[in-house]
């Protein structure tokens, strides 16, 4: 899409958020082709979702229709789901196993891999019809993204220049990616998805915004969990800002000078099963949190012992869907796989902690949606975008909008 957009972006830079980027078609039209049609690795699975020759997943980048598959010498392809001949979609399920993947329409059928192996009446019916001539099977295979795995993560990228995983990252997010895909074989523990009335955007900005946290969550303030008076960082990649890490260290549940301000912070809450509370280290390091958030799609989290994968899929400028995955790994005892289960009532739709957000995000696509020349401050911890050894900061989401303007060619 080459469209100029009839907007300019708040003289302020980076510390100013157009409200015309969360609800204008023309915004994420552009977004689909240049954010994640583009230079980017999206999140597709974890290799535990398709372990066997011939699992697949159904998935999509952004709102584009993808197929996650294993073949069947054991590779991981990731293949558009839209049939070469007249663009059908080919697979319906969520999960299964095929041999082959068949379009209903007209029945062309792919092998694992996305190569065209046969097409009905080819050669005419009785001498008559066909395909031409020179129609050449392997000319007509499926679109294949670019696939990188790491630690049991498949990512995908429409872009098959894109450099390796590992210098996407870059070194420190690569360390905190390690940290928890660190070679072990996952356990796959449940999903779960929520559809939202708001900007995909939101999403990521909620997950680089540790200021709310002290503000907004009863169970994480009054528990101690994640606050803003325990020690904490946020920190993003070294050359652009499009990934981070909100990393605390949890603390007690007991007021100080910094709990003055949070009136969310209540410190008689009890849980009639203080099981809940009780995480065990498992990982390098005294943190006791850490999110991570990987551009354009992903967010990593570790929460005390609950690790999942969220996965954002677009599907308008004003509603997103958010996939959850919840693991653990092959090696975990009952007793961890209980925790981890256990714990996981934090986050999801329902979750202690993850409803809190949905409402918000919910009401601020209600306020700003309809101002579209109105504008959001983001000058929490000054203006620039420089990692920050505390949580009252918005630092993370001026990075995070320093790249998207770039992309986007704001």
């Amino acid at each position: 899409m080459n469209e100029s957009l009839p907007y300019k972006w708040p003289e302020e830079g980076n510390s100013r958020i157009p409200y015309w980027v969360y609800s204008d078609p023309r915004v994420y039209e552009r977004e689909q082709e240049r954010v994640f049609g583009g230079a980017s690795y999206s999140f597709v699975a974890l290799e535990a979702d398709i372990p066997n020759p011939g699992d697949f997943k159904r998935t999509k980048i952004g709102d584009r229709p993808v197929v996650v598959v294993r073949d069947t010498d054991g590779g991981v392809n990731v293949l558009v789901n839209r049939c070469a001949h007249r663009g059908s979609r080919y697979c319906y399920r969520e999960h299964g196993n095929a041999k082959e993947f068949t379009c209903p329409y007209h029945q062309w059928t792919y092998d694992l891999t996305g190569a065209l192996i046969s097409v009905p009446f080819r050669r005419g019916v009785k001498k008559q019809g066909g395909m031409p001539d020179d129609f050449r099977l392997e000319d007509h295979h499926l679109e294949a993204l670019k696939c990188a795995l790491r630690g049991g993560v498949v990512f995908a990228s429409f872009d098959h220049t894109m450099p390796a995983f590992e210098d996407y990252l870059g070194p420190k997010m690569l360390g905190y990616f390690d940290r928890v895909f660190d070679g072990r074989e996952l356990s796959i523990l449940g999903y779960s998805r929520q559809r939202m009335r708001a900007n995909w955007k939101l999403m990521f900005e909620n997950l680089k915004d540790p200021y709310h946290a002290s503000l907004l969550h009863v169970f994480l303030v009054s528990f101690g969990l994640f606050r803003a008076d325990n020690p904490s960082q946020v920190q993003m990649d070294e050359k652009t800002g499009m990934h981070s890490v909100q990393v605390s260290r949890r603390g007690e549940q007991k007021a100080s000078e910094g709990t003055r301000e949070m009136r969310q912070f209540d410190q008689g809450l009890r849980l009639h099963n203080p099981e809940m509370l009780q995480p065990v280290p498992e990982f390098p390091g005294d943190a006791t949190v850490v999110m991570q958030t990987i551009w354009p799609n992903l967010i990593v989290q570790q929460q005390s012992n609950t690790l999942a994968m969220r996965q954002i899929q677009t599907l308008g400028p004003e509603v997103f869907e958010l996939h959850w995955t919840f693991f653990g790994y092959a090696d975990d005892d009952d007793g961890m796989t209980m925790r981890r289960l256990r714990q996981a009532n934090l986050m999801g739709p329902a979750g202690f902690v993850s409803i809190d957000d949905s409402e918000v995000m919910e009401a601020a696509q209600f306020g700003l949606g309809k101002y579209p020349d109105a504008e959001a401050v983001v000058e929490m911890g000054g203006r620039g975008v420089e990692d920050q050894d505390h949580m009252v900061t918005e630092s993370s989401i001026r990075a995070f909008y320093d790249h998207y303007r770039n992309v986007m060619g704001f």
